[in-house]
This record gives C-alpha cells, structure tokens and sequence, in this order.
C-alpha cells in the first residue's frame, strides 16, 4: 500500500509540468522518469519515443520541466562540490584497488574493466554485488545489485563464499542481487529500461553489465556493420550513465579486449568499442593476469585521478591484498 502511494505522490508531483496530465504523467512514470529533472534533461526524441508521446508534446514537456528545475543554468563550483558530497563509494574488497579508485567504485558514473579471459573481471563485479549491501561504514552502500549476463557468467555458488566471508547472511545476500539474462544486443538495451523500473521497488546502487560488448561484437560484423554497431553502443552507454545519474548508483561494465596489429612495441590488446566506451566510462581498469592469483589493475583513465597501478589477489573469500 505504502509502495502504491509513492508513485501517486511521484505521479502528482509530474503532473504540475505544463502539459502533462494524468495520463501521460502514468506514461512517463512506466517509462523510468519519476522526478522533474530526469524530464528535464532528456532530449525530445527519447522522451517522445520512450514514453510514446508525440514529438510536440515532448518538446513542451521538457520546456516545461527545464523552467521547474532551473536547468540551463551556469552554477558555481562550490555548487558542483556540494553534489559530489552525495557521491558513495563500493569497496572492492581490496585495499590496493580503493587506493587507486580513491576510495572505491563510484556512483554517478560508469567503471570500466577490460582485460584477457581470467584477468578478473568477472570476479570483481561478483564482489561488487556482495559488497554494495554492507553497511556504509564498511564500505558498502546497504543496497541491492543489478546484473546484465550476457554470457552466462554468474555464479550464485561464488556470491555464497564471498558473503560469507564478510559477514553477510548468504540466501539474503541472494535475494538483494536480481539477474537478468541478455540473449541478443537489442534485449541488453532492453534490460536497461527494465532495470529501471527495478530500481522504483528496491534500493538499487549497483548496475553490472557483464560483459558490454560480447553480444556486438559477434552481431555486427565486419566494416560495414561498423557504423550501425558504434551508434547503437553510444545509445546503450547513454542510458546506463543516466541510470548511475537517477538512481545514484554505481554502473560496473566488464569488457572483452582484442590483439591491435598495428602495434610492435608495448601491450597489444586494445578494448572493444573504441572512442564509444572511452569517452563515456568514467573510469577505465586494465586488468592483467600474473604469477598465480596475482592479478595486475591499472587505471587507464579517470577525470580526478592519475595513472597508476597495483596489485591484488583472487582467493576463496573473494577479492583481497595480497
């Protein structure tokens, strides 16, 4: 019941944006905007298609909604600053890889991990999804995940060792992490809609997409896919990044690397999807195998932080410092 009269609080609240009555308000509530800023900030041929309204009335909306939250506007840093303060933090389970994180994965955005088959990555998001619901003074944000599988990598067998060994209660640690399996590009998009009206129901902070590029990759083949395959995973990373911005939520998307061979001095491998996923990840990991269950992360990329790297280890209880 309580659930019920949030969305009519949230649908009443849309409602005072001129040209949006009832119905559209119940359209644009199914369709993930459930707050004047997310409608503000879209553009009008997503609103218009998303919600299935007519451009016209898109146009209107948006203008409407702007008008409300005062968007457009320039703001001072110290305003900036101030909104970072609600910016959490996941720990990764290890020390090392906080440090070069600074301080662990970050919400309002999207992490990148590429690297070779058995590099890690597939574990660290495992992690991620147990870590996200511990308390905040341990690291965690006390709220559930959301993963993507698009090749069938999730093991809930992994999620019971790793809870276990931070304390967690293993079935309900199982019950916070919703798994949706990917069949093809076009229901990965999908799942993404899907993921937010999931995020109405439960205090969604993580969103994992393991792996980004798997189902591209093998769907659009050759140059003369090219084009088609960048535009539609420049959509895909858009809506993921306004995920992280609506739901304040951390967005971990693993990636596969191939061998460029173009290059003859340094590591080869280069991430699939080019300048696409570059531009729009907010942090980028390379991930290298070494001796054992050593593993190797540097940080390719981040707006704040330097290059640097480390080292950490894959062990039963899950990601540590060696």
């Amino acid at each position: 019941m309580a659930e019920e009269n949030v969305e009519v609080l949230e649908a009443t609240n849309l409602e005072k944006i001129p040209g949006v009555g009832k119905a559209i308000a119940k359209k644009l509530m199914d369709a993930g905007y459930t707050d004047i800023v997310s409608i503000a900030v879209e553009s009008p041929q997503t609103l218009a298609e998303v919600a299935n309204i007519g451009l016209e009335t898109a146009i209107k909306i948006i203008g409407g909604a702007r008008k409300m939250a005062d968007i457009g506007e320039f703001e001072t840093g110290d305003m900036l600053l101030e909104r970072r303060q609600k910016v959490g933090k996941i720990t990764t389970g290890s020390k090392n890889l906080d440090e070069l994180l600074g301080g662990g994965f970050e919400t309002q955005g999207i992490t990148e991990l590429y690297g070779e088959f058995g590099s890690g990555k597939t574990q660290i998001v495992h992690q991620a999804a147990v870590n996200v619901q511990l308390p905040v003074d341990s690291g965690g944000l006390e709220g559930h995940a959301l993963m993507i599988d698009t090749e069938n990598t999730f093991r809930p067998e992994r999620i019971i060792q790793m809870a276990k060994s931070v304390g967690l209660d293993p079935q309900e640690t199982l019950k916070k992490i919703h798994i949706a399996r990917a069949y093809n590009s076009h229901h990965q998009m999908l799942l993404v809609d899907k993921a937010n009206e999931l995020a109405r129901k439960y205090p969604v902070r993580l969103l994992i997409v393991d792996s980004l590029t798997a189902h591209f990759r093998a769907e659009y083949v050759g140059r003369g896919a090219l084009a088609d395959r960048q535009q539609k995973l420049n959509k895909h990373m858009h809506d993921l990044q306004r995920f992280a911005d609506l739901h304040n939520a951390v967005v971990l998307v693993t990636n596969q690397v191939m061998a460029s061979p173009d290059i003859f001095f340094g590591d080869p491998t280069r991430p699939i999807g080019g300048h696409i996923v570059a531009h729009t990840a907010m942090f980028r990991i390379y991930l290298k195998k070494s001796k054992g269950n050593y593993r190797i992360a540097r940080l390719v990329d981040s707006p704040h932080l330097p290059d640097a790297e480390t080292t950490f280890v894959i062990t039963e209880e899950g990601i540590r410092d060696p």
